[in-house]
């Protein structure tokens, strides 16, 4: 347990061996078992799904009782989440009273970087035992009980950096974003629907950078309304905060439906 400057940032290590995880593979409640033929077969389950399922509308129910709205911010490494976050944070608070929670295989980097907002920052890292690339319901809930839920308004989780699994678990959220690069390509949404599917918005970020990239931005809106017809998508510059008031006006509008 760590402390950094006037925020508490703590680190939690999960035990995959309590939560039905094997070393190495990310099979989310998969049974392996060994056949004399010396292959494997995955036999798919529900197990792990469920229970965390069962988690999540347990904090979702707290999280409503304490009139608290929490947003899942998803992306791949590299994407601009954090600094993301950090502008956000810049023009929301102290209008809306805030929280973070970091997850991250190893380090408090980002964590670091976001107390500097003088929100409550806890940092979730996985690396005990070979690092989960995502963050479950149990985590979170550990988590948040460092939090006085009733000084909060908005609970912002910045998930593991992972286009895949991040998306299968629910963690009690009311909203969920996706931040996507424009130096990333824009084929990624046809290659990881599932992410795009179950966010409410995208976040194209890095759009500064858009004069030096072959970028075509119509298909990636294409893409992504194909997978999630309506879904709102931002273009947006985290370096220069070009888009912002657009994005900032969504999520503002998000957490006050939920305040009232």
């Amino acid at each position: 347990m760590w402390f950094f400057t006037n925020r508490i940032t703590r680190r939690y290590h999960h035990d995959h061996k309590k939560h039905g995880h094997h070393d190495g593979h990310h099979d989310h409640g998969h049974d392996v078992e060994s056949r004399k033929s010396g292959t494997r077969e995955i036999k798919v389950v529900r197990r792990v799904l469920d229970a965390n399922d069962i988690m999540a509308e347990r904090m979702r129910t707290v999280f409503a009782e304490k009139k608290v709205f929490v947003l899942n911010m998803m992306s791949s490494p590299g994407s601009g989440k954090t600094t993301t976050l950090q502008k956000t944070l810049a023009r929301i608070m102290p209008g809306l009273r805030c929280a973070v929670i970091v997850g991250d295989i190893c380090t408090t980097h980002d964590a670091d970087r976001l107390a500097q907002s003088g929100a409550p920052v806890i940092q979730i890292n996985t690396d005990a035992f070979g690092g989960d690339c995502h963050l479950a319901a149990h985590v979170v809930e550990r988590a948040v009980a460092d939090l006085d839920l009733a000084a909060i308004d908005l609970l912002i989780v910045e998930n593991i950096g992972n286009l895949v699994c991040p998306a299968e678990f629910d963690i009690g959220e009311d909203k969920r974003v996706v931040v996507l690069s424009v130096t990333e390509g824009e084929d990624k949404p046809a290659k990881y629907p599932l992410m795009f599917r179950e966010c409410n918005a995208t976040l194209l970020n890095k759009i500064d950078l858009l004069p030096y990239l072959d970028f075509d931005m119509d298909r990636v809106r294409s893409s992504i309304g194909d997978i999630h017809p309506g879904m709102p998508v931002y273009e947006i510059s985290a370096k220069t905060e070009a888009g912002f008031d657009e994005w900032i006006g969504w999520l503002t509008t998000q957490v006050k439906a939920k305040l009232s």
